[in-house]
């Protein structure tokens, strides 16, 4: 494989990135044998694209899956786009001309791809403009990451940032309040106002944000914890949060 080439795989990735650009496919590989509904949605989608399509035995796909779950299908790609600094303030400013307030997550440490690919379909249910991550110590936009979110890859951009902190103090140079989930702080989640311009900050399971990262917040919030676990999974949390975010916007 091509070094500005990618590799997808996932009914619901490949079904998503068709539909939204049919012209990054170089090759598309099917399970023989295998023609339930939701396989030949994507055979007639290909069909209609004319994307080329070839039917594999199962070792091929779990070969070239690298033992991932494929689910059927696995296809070759074009690099898709990368977004930097720049690109923010482009996502940002088309947010405004369609009058919504900026709303973003930023992830700090978050390394895990099942992770990423959960909190990319978190954002994407709860309308957030973009993912913030630096470009060191993070996930990338990857097969599997692809795959976990479910076609919410194709759908939030994920924005790369060469300094995470300088990038959260300029946000808040435009007005866009930022707030960060520590465990040792006494404000809860539920009790304190969330509305208007907003960014979440999630650090990773276990470790949590960076020390710079954790003083450039504005506000500090915790989840209730009513047992004896002592935190979630990011991407649970990041869920819970965003949708109080979405609830309180809402009202």
């Amino acid at each position: 494989m091509a070094k500005q080439d990618e590799l997808i795989f996932g009914i619901h990735a490949v079904n998503e990135l068709i539909k939204r650009g049919p012209e990054r496919f170089i090759e598309l590989f099917l399970l023989k044998g295998r023609e339930d509904e939701r396989l030949m949605s994507i055979i007639n989608l290909s069909k209609k694209y004319g994307i080329s399509t070839q039917l594999v035995n199962r070792k091929v796909l779990d070969e070239k899956s690298e033992g991932e779950q494929h689910q059927g299908v696995l296809a070759r790609i074009t690099q898709g786009k990368t977004y930097t600094e720049n690109d923010l303030e482009d996502i940002l400013s088309q947010a405004k001309e369609k009058g919504e307030s900026p709303f973003l997550l930023i992830l700090d440490g978050v390394t895990d791809p099942h992770n990423l690919g959960a909190c990319l379909r978190n954002a994407d249910a709860a309308g957030v403009q973009a993912i913030i991550v630096p470009k060191d110590n993070a996930a990338r936009l990857t097969a599997t990451v692809r795959k976990v979110a479910v076609g919410a890859a194709e759908t939030v951009p994920l924005v790369q940032v060469t300094n995470l902190v300088r990038t959260m103090k300029q946000l808040q140079d435009n007005g866009v309040w930022i707030i960060g989930t520590a465990g040792e702080t006494d404000h809860c989640l539920y009790d304190e106002k969330l509305s208007g311009p907003m960014a979440l900050v999630m650090g990773a399971e276990g470790k949590g944000m960076r020390r710079l990262t954790r003083e450039t917040c504005d506000q500090l919030v915790k989840l209730p914890m009513a047992g004896s676990v002592s935190s979630l999974n990011v991407s649970v949390a990041s869920g819970i949060c965003l949708f109080e975010i979405v609830r309180q916007r809402r009202t």
